[in-house]
Formats: C-alpha cells, structure tokens, sequence
C-alpha cells in the first residue's frame, strides 16, 4: 500500500445534533454536525413528526395541492392551466429595475 494517501482516523470523533444529543464515534473528522438523531428522528422516537430542511416538506404539500386542483381535468386542460399559472407569474415580476427597488425599499 502507498504511505500517506489515507485521511487522518479520529476514534473519538463528536457528534453534535441539532437536539442537544452528543456521543462519539469513529471517523475521518473530528467534529460532527447533523441535524437528525437516532435521538430525535422519528423512525426512533416513535413520535409523528416532520423533519423539514430547507422547507421539502412545504414544497411537497404545495405540489399536492396543485394536483389536487387540477385532478379532474384532461390533459389538455391541465397543460392550459399550468402555461396561465406560468403566464400569471412572469406578469407579476417587476420589469424595471425601479420596480425592483420600490418592492425592496417597500418591504423595509
């Protein structure tokens, strides 16, 4: 085997979650953040609940929505209503960049 070309082995390695819970391992770093535990995930803990990062679990919700809406139509139907949603959206953005500044200085 090649000498050097391995990664430093830290056998008491911490591991922070975001819940508060530590405990030490082993790895290749010595400082460990996670966001879920066996502490706090739901699989574990047996409680309901939502582990949400960077807002999938809203994301998925809106998209259920939407099909939901647009469940009885044809497919025709559905692409129309998608291409007006699109429409919709692309009217409502400011076109001048004094537009964009009076929606800026307007939420301050």
């Amino acid at each position: 085997m090649k000498a050097q070309i391995h990664p430093a082995w830290f056998p008491a390695a911490k591991v922070v979650c975001t819940c508060g819970n530590t405990f030490i391992t082993g790895s290749t770093m010595e400082n460990i953040h996670v966001e879920v535990c066996s502490a706090c995930h739901p699989f574990y803990t047996g409680q309901m609940r939502f582990v949400d990062t960077a807002g999938r679990v809203d994301k998925f919700k809106a998209k259920q929505e939407n099909a939901y809406k647009l469940e009885g139509l044809s497919k025709k139907e559905r692409r129309a209503a998608k291409r007006k949603e699109k429409v919709e959206e692309e009217m409502s953005r400011p076109t001048s960049l004094e537009e964009v500044r009076k929606t800026v200085v307007g939420s301050k």
